[in-house]
C-alpha cells in the first residue's frame, strides 16, 4: 500500500521538504500532496475569474479556488501533517485540521511547544503532536511499515 499524506500549514520554513526527504531516505511507501505554497500564486488563484479593486472580493474569489484543491486532497488523505509557524498565524491550517476531524481523518500536528494553549482545541482532535520534521518522519516510519 502507498499511503497518500497531506501536508498542510505555513508556507515560509523548510518542514515540508525534510519531512519529504526523510520519507525517502526511509524507502517510505508514500505520496506526498499539498496546498499550492507559492504565496503570490495562492492569493492570484481567482484573478482569471475578473479583477476586483476590493480585497475581500479578490482573497474570496482565490480562496474558493484553492479550496477545490485543498478538499479534494484532504478527501483523498490517509494522514494529514498540519503546521503551524510561529511567523503568521496559519487560520488556514486550523481550517484544514477542523475539515481532517469532521471527514475522520488522523491528522498529526506539527508546533513548537510555546503555542500549546491556543491550540488546544486542535491538537486535542490530532493522533499525535510532533514539534520537528524528523519525529514526524518517526510517526510516519511507524504508522507505514509493515511490521
Amino acid at each position: 500500500m502507498t499511503w497518500n499524506v497531506y501536508l498542510s500549514g505555513e508556507i515560509h520554513t523548510d518542514w515540508r521538504e525534510r519531512i519529504i526527504q526523510g520519507a525517502k531516505e526511509h524507502n517510505l511507501p508514500i505520496t506526498f500532496t499539498s496546498a499550492v505554497t507559492d504565496h503570490d500564486s495562492s492569493d492570484a488563484a481567482g484573478d482569471v475569474l475578473g479583477k476586483d479593486d476590493n480585497s475581500f472580493w479578490r482573497d474570496h474569489k482565490s480562496s474558493k479556488v484553492n479550496a477545490i484543491r485543498t478538499k479534494n486532497l484532504i478527501q483523498k488523505c490517509d494522514i494529514a501533517i498540519i503546521r503551524f509557524g510561529d511567523k503568521y498565524k496559519q487560520w488556514n491550517a486550523a481550517f484544514d485540521a477542523g475539515y481532517c476531524a469532521a471527514l475522520g481523518k488522523p491528522y498529526i500536528t506539527l508546533h513548537a511547544e510555546d503555542i500549546i494553549h491556543p491550540l488546544k482545541e486542535v491538537d486535542a482532535a490530532a493522533m499525535a503532536w510532533a514539534q520537528t520534521p524528523e519525529q514526524v518522519v518517526e510517526l510516519l516510519k511507524y504508522t507505514v511499515s509493515d511490521s
